[in-house]
């Protein structure tokens, strides 16, 4: 597992100046197009996103009160706090912040080769061999593995399909703890 702290990944400003997103990883590593994504994205104010052709996306707001995505006649849903959103990177979207500022995890993959689930978990979860996957901590305090390191809010791991062992789990370790569990599963 890679654990990460979003507050120490290297931001990289929006080509339309709208936000700035912390990769967390783009698999493979170091290859000019990705198969999975996950990044953590601020935005700072109203405007288009990127589209992205063959790639299923899901965004879940980490911070702000809210952000409306739409696609005249194709897609209109506002994401609220700590609920995944699941739409196509085929939609030209356009963003509109309720309220201000936002940060949201954004997690991508290639329809043709992965699927992706991102479940708000409370309780430990088992990590399924040969899956890859992302974990972000929202509040409170978890552990990756009998050997890993605590985490807080806004760290996390991600891993490969090749890099959890079986019967691998993140747990709480304190009351009231809620994190971000992204499956990320390759199509067979």
């Amino acid at each position: 597992m890679h654990p990460f702290d979003v507050e120490t990944l290297t931001a990289g400003r929006w080509r339309n100046g709208g936000g700035a997103t912390r990769e967390i990883v783009s698999w493979p590593v170091g290859a000019e197009e990705f198969q999975w994504r996950a990044s953590v994205a601020d935005i700072d104010r109203d405007g288009p996103f990127s589209a992205f052709p063959g790639v299923d996306r899901t965004f879940t707001l980490l911070a702000g009160d809210g952000v409306r995505l739409t696609a005249p006649g194709a897609f209109d849903r506002t994401a609220r706090a700590g609920e995944p959103l699941g739409f196509s990177g085929d939609l030209a979207l356009t963003a509109e912040l309720r309220g201000g500022a936002c940060r949201v995890l954004n997690v991508m993959v290639r329809r043709d080769r992965w699927a992706a689930r991102v479940d708000r978990i409370t309780g430990p979860v088992v990590l399924p061999s040969g899956h890859a996957g992302v974990f972000h901590v929202l509040r409170g305090r978890w552990r990756t593995g009998a050997e890993g390191r605590p985490l807080a809010a806004g760290q996390g791991a991600w891993w490969d399909e090749n890099d959890v062992a079986p019967g691998r789990a993140v747990t709480p370790l304190s009351p009231g703890a809620v994190a971000l569990w992204a499956d990320v599963a390759p199509m067979r």
